[in-house]
């Protein structure tokens, strides 16, 4: 079946040459937004080391529900939103937030992340779950005075992660009756069902595109049934169905997702590291499914289908899209340079020694968590630096953006 039309245009390759341009970080939203991410995921690593060290002091959330909700609520929707706010505006050629207001989204994003770690719950609660509701209705007024109606489903999971981040700090505020744990599992449903979405639309026509000869086959049944499949699993763990039903959505999500990526045919990717750590990320999502599975069973601990998902699928993902997305609308050449591929190599390595050392040797638990995190912090320490200048600077083909 033919590839869909590109929804996400990206600019032709031109020769790279010295960014000279003006500051332009509140231009575009994938600026800011891919900026701070990187940095974060790389920082983040050092922040959670302290708080166990108690240089933090008495933090709103610590240990380990900080870090997850971090990683989703900071990291992961940072990502999301820069990728949206750029996506909506070649989607429906209508402007999203620029200047004074993407740089208030940020700032609002920015706060979230310091008031965690300060004993006020109440104001962190309040700000965190701002955050996504003020994306979506960033986006939601575009895509809904330009008729796109078939793109409000992302207004729709940006509301749910609003949930699931209310859920959140109900249960840490004592306020409701809600598991610790519910509303991070939600919201990694919910990141779960916007990579199965966007991965359909954008790995195969980024393959066709970028990989000469490529073939990319997709079968209408598998379309439809591989996110159906990632909502029944979101549904699931909101409404703690009993374990057969997440057992049998896991299992047969595992089996369609691999049936997706067999018909992408990612081994022709492989001279080309923009589009090989796409598919490499997206390999991810039936691993994860498939050691969710397991652990329903006992047959392995829960946390190593959450780090497939969150270290493997998510870090490689983002870290693939946010190379791609800048490159492309920046004005410049679509290809990997040494430093990309050398952080491609280390987010991917950081998930095979996060998931896969644990399973296989599990003494060696401790010291896979401490390499996996030191080489997750440097990959998007290496994005950091090396796009610090193009995130900030004018476009060098001088076109919008």
């Amino acid at each position: 079946m033919p590839v869909r039309p590109n929804l996400l245009p990206v600019t032709e390759p031109i020769a790279d040459r010295t960014a000279t341009g003006t500051f332009a970080l509140w231009r575009l939203g994938f600026r800011p937004f891919y900026l701070l991410a990187s940095a974060f995921a790389s920082l983040s690593i050092g922040l959670w080391g302290a708080q166990y060290a108690g240089l933090l002091g008495s933090p709103y959330l610590r240990g380990a529900i900080w870090h997850a909700h971090e990683m989703v609520f900071g990291f992961t929707l940072a990502v999301m939103t820069g990728f949206l706010f750029t996506a909506v505006r070649a989607w429906t050629n209508r402007p999203t937030p620029t200047g004074a207001s993407l740089a208030a989204l940020a700032a609002l994003w920015f706060a979230g992340r310091v008031l965690v770690l300060t004993p006020y719950g109440i104001a962190a609660a309040a700000i965190n779950v701002l955050f996504p509701v003020a994306v979506a209705i960033a986006i939601g007024i575009v895509l809904a005075r330009s008729g796109n109606r078939h793109n409000l489903f992302f207004v729709a999971l940006l509301m749910a992660m609003a949930g699931a981040e209310a859920a959140t700090h109900l249960a840490q505020l004592g306020i409701a009756a809600v598991p610790e744990w519910a509303g991070i599992q939600a919201a990694l449903d919910i990141v779960l069902v916007v990579m199965t979405v966007l991965g359909g639309r954008v790995i195969p026509m980024f393959t066709t595109n970028g990989v000469r000869g490529a073939q990319v086959r997709r079968n209408p049944l598998v379309e439809r049934l591989v996110p159906a499949i990632m909502l029944v699993i979101l549904i699931a763990d909101v409404l703690s169905l009993p374990g057969w039903v997440l057992m049998i959505a896991t299992v047969t999500g595992a089996a369609a997702q691999c049936a997706r990526v067999l018909l992408w045919r990612p081994w022709q990717t492989l001279r080309v590291p923009l589009v090989w750590i796409l598919h490499a990320g997206y390999l991810w999502i039936p691993v994860h499914l498939t050691l969710r599975a397991l652990s329903q069973l006992d047959l392995v601990p829960p946390p190593l289908a959450t780090h497939a998902l969150t270290v493997g699928a998510i870090g490689a993902l983002t870290l693939g899209m946010m190379t791609r997305t800048a490159r492309g609308h920046t004005g410049r050449r679509l290809v990997a340079d040494r430093y990309e591929v050398a952080a491609f190599a280390l987010v991917i390595g950081a998930a095979i020694i996060r998931v896969l050392v644990p399973l296989l040797l599990s003494d060696a638990y401790g010291n896979a968590v401490i390499a996996s995190a030191a080489m997750w912090s440097a990959a998007f320490a290496i994005y950091a630096v090396r796009y610090w200048p193009i995130l900030t600077r004018s476009r060098i083909d001088g076109a919008p953006g």
